[in-house]
């Protein structure tokens, strides 16, 4: 920690404003390649036949953005209005701070990291910061003064608290086998190489395959990445913005520049969360493996490289869910947070906490107990099948709503038990 604290003034602001250059020009080379890489897996021409490479459509909506009238809808809160897409935008470039890029280096003659800072807490700022960044959503459907914008905005707070919970408790291992909250450190604890031990024996030997969470504790990376994508509203979870429903969300009442903030964040807060992944389960800015065996690649100048490959393959990950996945219903959505991921990280924790040392066959086990669990049974298929004898009345509440697995409505019945009697499809009945 001491490292941090001797720079120099004038090295902390190098830092500081290069990592604003680099988040800004790192969102607008994801803008364009999302559009390029759906582009291309939809077939649409726009982001891939307009200018060399893509490049203008991207271009172009940069520069509608700037140049578009900034308006203010009446009966706004005009203050409020203002701060919140300030708010989200000073939240997302606030969490990459002490993010490391990469190890000791040597800068103008000074000893320092490619880190801005960091703290004993550093994973625990990132996700009180994450906290504040919705703030500025819910002050945006709150000073909207619209209700598409209100619902938009109640939307992603309740999605953010039940994911936020997932997401935090699926960190609690790596500050288990880290034994430390501080960024730098739990990187570093990675380097260290996995002992394979000989079953029934007291034989062990290193294959050189680096220690990452990642593979150590796979249950909790598998609902940190599910929780990383309900964070931050996006494809298939995309439900405080879903144009069918609300519109554009909290977003509705916004243009111009305050519409390129949320935009921007949107962008960041998407980097933001591979990055800390790529801190806690893969390793960071180190080599992978068999890379991490070649003494060239020790230097800390690579570091970076490393980051952004790792980074730029989770943010891979988050686009090709949008092209390719349907949205989530939204009470499918929040069953998903809370009736399982929440409850496999509790047993998962409890598990790793008993046997520390055995997290590799401890993650086995529990794959296992969930893909046994998961199967459904001859039992629940009778009961929906019978279910289908009843008709569904829609209005019975005195307002339409969709019939539930198993449920037909009234006037479909007669047609799904003469289908189940004849055994003809009942979608060719219908």
């Amino acid at each position: 920690m001491n490292v941090f604290f001797s720079d120099p003034w004038w090295l902390i602001l190098i830092k500081v404003v290069g990592l604003f250059v680099v988040l800004l020009l790192w969102t607008i080379f994801n803008v364009w390649y999302e559009r390029r890489l759906v582009g291309k897996m939809q077939h649409r021409l726009g982001p891939i036949m307009n200018g060399p490479f893509g490049l203008g459509q991207a271009l172009a909506d940069g520069a509608k953005l700037i140049a578009k009238e900034d308006f203010r809808p009446t009966d706004t809160d005009k203050w409020i209005y203002n701060l919140a897409p300030m708010l989200t935008g000073v939240a997302a470039f606030s969490a990459w701070t002490v993010i490391p890029f990469g190890g000791e280096v040597q800068m103008f003659g000074v000893t320092t990291r490619l880190q801005v800072t960091d703290l004993p807490v550093a994973v625990l700022f990132v996700i009180a910061i994450a906290s504040i960044g919705i703030y500025g959503i819910v002050l945006a459907g709150w000073a909207s003064n619209s209700t598409y914008s209100f619902l938009g905005s109640i939307r992603s707070s309740a999605q953010m608290i039940s994911y936020e919970v997932a997401m935090g408790l699926a960190i609690v291992g790596v500050f288990v086998l880290s034994g430390s909250m501080s960024t730098a450190q739990i990187v570093e604890a990675q380097g260290q190489p996995i002992l394979l031990r000989v079953p029934w024996t007291d034989l062990q030997f290193n294959p050189g395959i680096p220690g990452w969470y990642a593979l150590l504790l796979a249950p909790s990376f598998i609902v940190y990445c599910i929780s990383m994508v309900g964070e931050t509203n996006r494809a298939p979870f995309d439900l405080p913005e879903c144009e069918s429903e609300l519109v554009s969300g909290y977003l509705t009442e916004f243009s111009g520049f305050r519409y390129a903030m949320y935009f921007l964040a949107e962008y960041i807060n998407m980097a933001t969360v591979s990055a800390v992944a790529t801190t806690l389960f893969l390793g960071g800015y180190l080599p992978p493996w068999p890379l991490n065996l070649i003494p060239f690649f020790e230097n800390p100048w690579f570091g970076p490289i490393f980051f952004f490959i790792k980074v730029q393959l989770l943010i891979s990950g988050f686009v090709w869910l949008r092209g390719t996945l349907p949205r989530f219903r939204y009470d499918q959505f929040m069953d998903l947070g809370w009736k399982k991921l929440i409850p496999i990280s509790l047993l998962w924790i409890v598990m790793i906490a008993l046997a520390p040392s055995y997290t590799l066959g401890l993650a086995v086990l529990l794959l296992a107990i969930l893909i046994a669990l998961g199967g459904t049974t001859d039992k629940d298929e009778d009961d929906e099948i019978e279910d289908l004898d009843e008709p569904f009345d829609a209005f019975a509440g005195g307002y339409p709503v969709p019939p539930r697995p198993g449920q037909v409505l009234p006037e479909f019945a007669s047609v799904v038990r003469s289908s189940r009697t004849d055994d003809i499809e009942v979608g060719e009945e219908i």
